[in-house]
Order: C-alpha cells, then structure tokens, then sequence
C-alpha cells in the first residue's frame, strides 16, 4: 500500500512482506522398515493360536508342550509391555518423562481386583479376610458394582483416567515439566501407595487383594484359564499398538511430537499444548489401567508394592533401552529386560539391580536411541 510523506509528498511504496510460512507437521519416524509394525501384529496373532495348541492340545511329556508356568509368565511379559507401550505415548513422543505410570498401572490391577474377591465372596457368602479381621459387616460404598465384571473394568479404565485429568490438568496448566514433572509423579505415586498400606483403605492394607479363585464363572489357575488370559492380553497388546501408531501418525501425533522438539514454537504457530500433552497422559494412563486388569488375574495377587516408586523408574528403563519414539522399541525392551529378569533373579538375585542399572547407562551413553536405534543404524551402514 503507498503511503505520502508529510515533507515531500512523495509517493513511498514499502516493499511487499512475505507471506507467513506454514508450519508443516511431517510424521512421526519410524525406526523401523514398513512390515516392522505388521510383522508385530502377526506374531501376537500366531502366539493367541499357538499357546491353545501347545498346552491344551499337545500331551504333556511331549517337546512341543508348553507348560503353564511358562504361558503364565509370558501373559505377565506382555501386561508390562502394555505399560512400556503407554510410556512412550507420553515420553518418547510427546517428551513428557513420568515416574507416576505404575499408579495407574496398579489402579487397573486393584478395579479387578476388587471383582475377583467379589465373586469370592459371593461363592462363600462372607467378606474376604482382611475386612473381617476389621470387623467389618459389609463392604464400602466405593466396592458397590464391583460384583460385575463389565463395571471392574471399566473402573480399571476410568480410574488412572480421572485421576490422570485431574492431576495432569493442573500440572500442564502450571507449565510444570523437565524434571520437576518427574518429582511430583513419583511424589504422587508414592503418596498413594502410603495410601493403599492403610487397612481402613478397604484394599487390603500391606498384603493387598489375592486369593482369586473364580473369574467369569470359571475357576481360576486351571490351564485353560491361564491360555485365555494369555490371549486376552494379547489381543490387548495389538490393540493398542494399532490404537497408538494410529495415534502418532494423525495429526494430533504430529502436532506432540512438535511440542516435544519445541513448544515455543507450537505455541506461536496456535496451538495450546495443554490439551495434545493432557490428552496422551490421560490415554497414557489408560492404557495401563487395562494392563493392571489383566495382570492382576493372571499374578494372582494385587497390593501397594505395585505403585512403588522403584517400579515406575523401571518402566521408564524398559522404553529406555528398547528404544523410546518407536512404539516397538518399548515392547521389545519389556520383553528383553523382563525375561532377563525372570532368569537373573533365580540364578544371581544379589546381581540383578546392578546389572539393570548398569545397561540403563551403557545405553543412555552410548545407544539414546535404545535397542531399536542400533538396528537401525546397523541398516543404514549396510544400506
């Protein structure tokens, strides 16, 4: 537009401003080559109709039978892999570092929980132990539709949801995050936990909820029992697999991983980070409450040491050293870390928290990108 000058009169005309650029959000990376998502899926597929055969079908004494033991363990493996994979939702993608997700975790475990003695005790018509040691005659209010299984799992999904909201709404709206957001998670976790140790909780105080003997009707601990739940938890685990590749790959995805590498930014360009990082805390948490509400029937017990603090870093380690921004790389790295862990703690028990202290910082050092980053470096050097 010119514009006239009061001295001379003479016409300026300012020279033409460029056009304000357009934020482009380019999708998530993968570590991984296409068929590395499929190829996942596929196996928890192969795995649901394997473990049927291999323990239910082929005799026992045979090589190809696989033991209860073995089935039971890998169902707990993959609940812990759920949580792995939720923890990166919220760290590998949108930077946001919990030491809080085995709250969550446990809320989920105690929702079914509080099922599983429910249908105990409509079995034996009295109140599980630890509130007739109270002396109690009926149960909290709190435990009221505990007796169905639709409503504990919802529980299992709404609780870590809520509470997630609420204390996340206050977190983000406060700026609060770095390491700071770490101490008040754990802070939070280990507040709870104290919390949950109390008897006049109703949730069984230091020895928890355990002794589940019937779920849906079916007697607990038998074969069949222990591969339907096996299955279960893997079709849990593809699930949100697929739910969450979905997730970082739309634009609300996108979006987080913009607020991660820079929020100033994503704030300039229009968008509140409060509700993309409120958002996948909330899913985040979640989907560990589902985790808790199968690993919960399937260890046979739920109680406080769940939510320790100890835990919840270790998760952390698990996404860590698979590999955090990949979504496989976490599953891969609760897989590895865990099954080692079965072994270590039988053959060198005194040996295993070094050792996973130890391999955090090899790989904090020396591999940021975990498991999954070595793979893929090793593809672009043959490539």
């Amino acid at each position: 537009m010119a514009a006239v000058t009061r001295e001379s009169g003479v016409v300026v005309t300012p020279p033409p401003q460029p056009a304000t650029p357009r934020v482009q959000l380019q999708p998530a990376t993968s570590f991984l080559p296409a068929w590395g998502w499929t190829a996942l899926i596929v196996f928890l597929l192969l795995a649901c109709v394997a473990a049927p055969f291999l323990a239910l079908v082929v005799p026992q004494g045979s090589s190809l039978h696989l033991s209860q033991y073995w089935i039971g363990l890998a169902g707990k493996i993959l609940c812990y892999a759920i949580v792995a994979l939720a923890m990166d939702l919220v760290w590998g993608y949108a930077g946001i570092l919990s030491l809080g997700q085995g709250l969550f975790f446990a809320l989920g475990g105690y929702a079914m929980g509080m099922y599983l003695n429910r249908s105990m005790t409509a079995a034996s018509g009295n109140l599980p132990d630890f509130m007739q040691f109270m002396q109690w005659t009926h149960f909290p209010w709190y435990w009221v539709g505990t007796e169905h299984f639709a409503y504990a799992l919802f529980l299992a999904l709404f609780m870590p949801g809520l509470l997630a909201f609420i204390f996340g709404f206050f977190a983000f709206r406060s700026r609060i995050k770095g390491v700071y957001f770490s101490i008040i998670t754990q802070a939070l976790t280990y507040a709870a936990m104290l919390l949950f140790f109390r008897n006049e909780t109703g949730f069984g105080g230091n020895n928890g909820l355990t002794d589940f003997k019937v779920l849906l009707g079916f007697p607990m601990g038998t074969a069949g029992m222990t591969v339907a739940l096996f299955v279960a938890t893997c079709v849990a685990l593809a699930g949100c697999f697929v739910f969450a590749r979905w997730l970082v790959r739309s634009k609300f995805g996108r979006v987080l991983t913009a607020i991660r590498d820079a929020e100033s930014r994503v704030m300039f360009c229009g968008y509140n980070p409060l509700w993309f990082k409120l958002g996948v805390w909330t899913i985040a948490a979640m989907m560990c409450g589902l985790a808790g509400a199968l690993y919960a029937p399937q260890v046979g017990i739920i109680n406080p040491s769940e939510m320790s603090t100890a835990n919840s870093i270790e998760i952390a380690i698990w996404t860590a050293i698979g590999g955090r921004g990949t979504l496989i790389g976490p599953i891969v790295g609760a897989v590895l870390v865990n099954a080692a862990k079965s072994w270590l703690t039988v053959a060198i028990p005194e040996a295993w928290l070094y050792l996973l202290g130890g391999l955090f910082i090899v790989v904090t050092l020396y591999a940021p990108y975990g498991i999954v980053g070595l793979v893929r470096q090793w593809r672009q050097r043959r490539g």
